[in-house]
């Protein structure tokens, strides 16, 4: 370890390996460091040894749970909208021919103490039980106004300004209810929370289009998900880093970030071993996240905490048409909550499980001092649990942008059901490290 690179990327979470793919790519001698001795960090999949070992340390797998290969269990549940920027970037990168994709079977989002299907077509949307007649019809009025908008013709404009006029005001144009404003902005914009409704309507209106263009794309719903679990993702962009001249060490202890004189990065030590290089770029748990501040210096805070609940079926979750995966949406606004509860299930059809297991994901942003009761409605939801785990994650961002003291750190992930803002986090550290943005910004 004594040579000296121009990047050391600590930790292999997603964000982690896309941005030590892409450095790579650039022509950057990246060095890789993980203290675990698997890929993924916190967005690792892991079998199912592994994951007992990590929730229950003294407890075996059950034998009927099947064989342990079998599994390739998800630590943060994510999905892959079809149509949004992790699936540009795979394109460009050419990752995408390391993977396999499924598509996920439905969305479905709760209403009035029901689950619905999100419809996916003209007649799941007569049909869809989210919305009365009279309502449809105002709906179809807002949906058109969106396919027809174009930015040049005021004639398709009706009067809106997406860039000034609120959401809220969008929504009062069209006269729509409550209820449709919770299915459109929690279920097709994928907000965590009501805050978007008094903000400009641009932003709610691209992430429609991306939901429904992405919807296009597959039919059924707008996820895909990688076989073999989110963990074959970080995996896959540490190939491409490799193939491009990067290192990589797993299972090495980061015992200290070394700095110069005027506090700047200078390298990393691990043992009796200093390894030094012009910036480092890591995961908030490499740089003090739920620990006194080293040295005297705060480098991340803890902004909000995430509760998950991965929970373990025999069956499919009950009225989703006997779906072998799916996402279901908890809209706050239904149980008297300020964010969302997201469920995600996935299945052996995804080579995660074992034949006839399913594994189902609950989680939301903790509200209270008592967060496994914040998921019930989510759990309750589920039907016949056979085994729950339940972790409560505190979500940790950076403090300084790192340009003083090159020290690049990256966010925790976030609640969301989707990778979009994971990306978000990568394009910013890239173009903040590296003085540009990447080339797959540009395309």
């Amino acid at each position: 370890m004594d040579e000296e690179y121009d990047v050391i990327v600590l930790g292999t979470g997603l964000t982690e390996c896309i941005l030590s793919g892409l450095l790579s790519v650039e022509g950057k001698k990246v060095l890789h460091m993980d203290r675990n001795d698997y890929y993924g960090g916190e967005s690792a999949s892991l079998n199912l040894t592994q994951f007992y070992r990590k929730f229950r340390p003294k407890q075996s797998p059950p034998a009927d749970l099947g064989r342990d290969r079998d599994y390739a269990v998800d630590l943060i549940p994510k999905f892959i909208i079809a149509s949004g920027e992790l699936v540009k970037i795979l394109v460009h990168t050419d990752v995408l021919r390391y993977l396999e994709f499924k598509q996920i079977a439905g969305s479905f989002v709760y209403k009035n103490g029901k689950i619905s299907k999100v419809p996916s077509t003209e007649v799941e949307a007569a049909r869809s039980p989210l919305m009365g007649l009279f309502e449809k019809y105002r709906a179809k009025k807002f949906f058109e106004f969106l396919q027809k908008w174009e930015e040049e013709d005021p004639t398709t404009h009706q009067g809106l300004n997406l860039d000034q006029d609120s959401m809220r005001k969008v929504y009062q144009h069209f006269g729509l209810e409550p209820g449709t404003q919770d299915f459109i902005g929690h279920a097709l914009a994928l907000y965590l929370d009501d805050d978007y409704i008094n903000k400009p309507a641009r932003e709610t209106y691209e992430r429609i289009v991306l939901y429904t263009t992405s919807m296009a794309r597959w039919g059924k719903s707008p996820y895909i998900y990688p076989l073999y679990g989110l963990g074959e993702l970080p995996q896959s962009f540490a190939r491409l880093s490799a193939i491009y001249g990067g290192t990589y060490m797993l299972d090495k202890p980061i015992d200290e970030i070394v700095l110069n004189k005027d506090g700047s990065f200078a390298g990393v030590r691990s043992g009796a071993e200093t390894v030094r290089a012009k910036m480092v770029i890591g995961d908030p748990s490499y740089f003090g996240a739920g620990k006194e501040a080293e040295g005297g210096k705060l480098r991340v805070v803890e902004d909000g905490k995430v509760v998950r609940a991965i929970c373990i079926l025999k069956h499919p979750i009950p009225g989703t048409e006997e779906s072998d995966s799916v996402q279901i949406i908890i809209p706050q606004n239904q149980v008297n909550r300020r964010n969302d509860i997201y469920i995600a299930m996935v299945s052996s059809t995804h080579k995660v499980c074992a034949d006839n297991i399913y594994v189902a994901i609950v989680s939301t942003i903790v509200e209270t001092s008592a967060p496994e009761n914040e998921i019930q409605p989510g759990l309750h939801l589920l039907g016949s649990i056979y085994d729950k785990f339940v972790t409560v994650s505190p979500i940790y961002t950076p403090v300084a942008n790192g340009k003083q003291d090159h020290i690049y750190i990256t966010r925790s992930y976030d609640a969301t059901s989707h990778f979009e803002t994971v990306v978000e986090d990568v394009q910013d550290v890239f173009k903040r490290s590296n003085g540009q943005g990447s080339r797959t910004q540009e395309t």
